[in-house]
């Protein structure tokens, strides 16, 4: 893909490898390694920064609820693998972020938030993209936010869970806002009436 093509949902997502820190320890990752899991691949634009650590720890606090779903989550930002660590060995009521329960990794020449086209090329730093990806690598939701707003994560397990239904139901779709257990509908003209016709 070259620089300039955009990157859309349906398409392959970017393949990379990059140092990680993982556990307090530097190691190799790639995005393939993750191949037959869900990615939530998401961008910030600094260490020891404001908004990243509410959306970093946040993430963090509830792995469990995406790792329970076949769900790994990367972060990446522009900083050194170095000072990835040094962050999260900086408690939380200091500004840091603590230990978290998945990946951080670095992209220092910048070429991942390129490749995902959320590189802001004055600042040099990425904005907050964040992408669902699916077991085969196809990007499946993405998001980009500008600098001052943080992202939700309810919204983002909703939305991972209303693709994982949709890829085991390939015959349903999810309407707006619909959460796990809720109607779903056919897509066609007839099944949809079924989905309409119990609408107060």
């Amino acid at each position: 893909m070259s620089s300039n093509e955009c990157l859309r949902v349906g398409q392959n997502a970017p393949d990379f490898t990059a140092t990680a820190v993982i556990d307090q320890e530097f190691k190799e990752i790639s995005l393939s390694q993750y191949r037959g899991k869900y990615v939530v691949l998401f961008f910030y634009p600094l260490d020891f920064t404001f908004v990243c650590p509410t959306e970093i720890t946040a993430f963090s606090d509830r792995y469990s609820d995406f790792s329970s779903k076949n769900t790994e989550i990367l972060g990446v930002s522009v900083d050194s693998q170095f000072s990835h660590l040094a962050w999260i060995q900086t408690p939380r009521n200091q500004g840091g972020i603590g230990d978290i329960d998945y990946p951080l990794v670095a992209d220092i020449k910048k070429e991942i938030s390129s490749a995902y086209n959320v590189l802001d090329p004055e600042e040099g730093i990425a904005l907050r993209g964040l992408f669902i990806i699916d077991p085969e690598g196809v990007i499946m939701h993405a998001t980009i936010n500008n600098l001052p707003v943080g992202r939700n994560v309810d919204e983002t397990l909703r939305v991972l869970q209303a693709f994982q239904y949709v890829q085991k139901n390939p015959d349903e779709v999810c309407p707006a806002n619909w959460t796990p257990g809720e109607a779903t509908m056919k897509p066609d003209p007839v099944g949809s009436k079924d989905f309409f016709s119990k609408i107060d």
